[in-house]
């Protein structure tokens, strides 16, 4: 089947080991001093390694791959015991795969075990409602993954019909923004605080303009569709020691892999001369700030 599953760039992997230990289902090991999938059937293609490479070195792909076998990974993780366990079910909770959960606390009653997962509310053991969750797409990415939420009560806009008293106005102060147009030696660089947001943060967050570009300038990317991050690495390095920029704010969603560009930003901050001071902000996907802080 075509499914979504991690892919390894080995030139980049560096043996350093953080995404086995991120990969509680047990579809990566350390081989030759490389990252490995030893089993396509343990991958459950959300990501959570992504997280943990600090050097960019995985990627999600879709291709040709093996179903994952949620009652195989249950398997393979009960001999490392119940925290480990824990650890897994609420990953695929947060990432709304409800289906696997369920098959996961099925199989687990029927060996007599019971885990105190507080996180699957309002009943500690209770399975999860399959009506209030989104079903897991055949890609299994959590970005991609649909949902829907009620948009919060509007502030400063009437509806089409009547007359908008508060308008909003765009505090956007130079043009282009994609990163890939932008030149580093650009004078609106020189000096200036820098907001580097991934694509979707301006629809999640409802005051974008306001609260990240006001007084700033702004580019931005998608870590998971754009190519050529190198060149965004080469950029941002350019814009750290010629530009001298004073900050660099990087937004992003709470997705897994939105924080490729937060390790973008990463990489160039370890291979400039000149440190910037950077401020890493994830916005989750209904709106709300979920983290804020200076790195």
């Amino acid at each position: 089947m075509k499914r979504s599953i991690i892919s390894i760039d080995e030139a980049l992997c560096n043996g350093c080991g953080a995404c086995v230990k991120g990969c509680h289902e047990g579809a990566l090991q350390l081989i030759d001093g490389k990252a490995r999938i030893i089993s396509e059937l343990y991958c459950d293609g959300l990501g959570a390694c992504i997280g943990e490479c600090p050097v960019g070195a995985i990627t999600i792909e879709e291709r040709e791959a093996l179903p994952y076998d949620e009652i195989s990974v249950i398997e393979q993780i009960l001999p490392k015991g119940n925290a480990t366990l824990t650890a897994h079910l609420k990953h695929l909770h947060e990432h709304h795969q409800t289906v696997y959960v369920n098959q996961a606390i099925d199989y687990l009653e029927k060996k007599g075990i019971n885990l105190e997962l507080d996180f699957l509310t309002p009943t500690k053991k209770e399975k999860i409602d399959v009506k209030n969750e989104s079903t897991p797409l055949p890609c299994g990415c959590p970005g991609s993954m649909a949902r829907s939420f009620a948009a919060p009560a509007s502030t400063g806009f009437r509806m089409a019909t009547e007359k908008i008293t508060q308008p909003s106005v765009s505090q956007l102060t130079q043009w282009p923004v994609q990163l890939h147009l932008l030149n580093p030696q650009s004078a609106y660089f020189q000096g200036a605080d820098v907001v580097l947001a991934a694509d979707c943060t301006a629809y999640a967050y409802g005051d974008f303009h306001n609260r990240f570009i006001k007084n700033r300038t702004l580019a931005i990317a998608c870590p998971k569709l754009d190519d050529g991050k190198e060149i965004y690495v080469t950029k941002l390095v350019a814009m750290m020691e010629e530009a001298e920029i004073n900050t660099l704010t990087v937004v992003i969603m709470e997705v897994p892999c939105c924080g490729g560009l937060f390790r973008l930003v990463q990489m160039a901050s370890e291979r400039s001369q000149r440190k910037v001071p950077v401020k890493k902000v994830v916005i989750g996907v209904q709106g709300e700030i979920i983290e804020e802080s200076w790195t």
